[in-house]
């Protein structure tokens, strides 16, 4: 599998499935990193006056840090490990992005220690920051 991948290729990725799959490509992926992007569209479940919220864009950096998963560990039977976020620490929200806006997501890989990730999640378009945080995320084995 190549990048960019999305569609059905990017749902063997992530656990997620519509309608609270929160990221459109996989850009790239490749070492410790990965870059992800998502269009906000009208029927978005975090959508609220117009902006995307919050919680929308945490869940954002989690999915994104599947797909890096799946992308760099595809398992032999086609099914994407689930994950837990299990910590969140220095979440820094800097604005809220629009309906209609294409933001993307840099995932950078920390630590693994033992079933727990340590990831860097960076939401932005262009050269503005929306979100910023650090997550441990619990990897369930299958």
């Amino acid at each position: 599998m190549k990048c960019p991948v999305s569609g059905d290729e990017l749902l063997k990725l992530i656990p997620q499935r519509p309608p609270f799959v929160m990221i459109d490509t996989l850009l790239s992926a490749g070492g410790n990193s990965a870059e992800t992007s998502l269009t906000i569209a009208a029927d978005n479940l975090f959508l609220e006056k117009g902006m995307f919220r919050e919680p929308g864009m945490i869940e954002n950096i989690a999915q994104s840090a599947a797909a890096m998963n799946g992308f760099t560990e595809q398992s032999p039977e086609g099914e994407a490990k689930v994950g837990f976020i299990a910590g969140i620490k220095d979440l820094k929200i800097h604005k809220l992005p629009a309906l209609g806006q294409t933001i993307r997501t840099r995932i950078d890989f920390i630590d693994q220690v033992l079933e727990f990730q340590i990831i860097r999640g960076s939401i932005f378009d262009n050269n503005d920051i929306f979100a910023e945080c650090e997550m441990k995320i619990f990897i369930k084995n299958n």
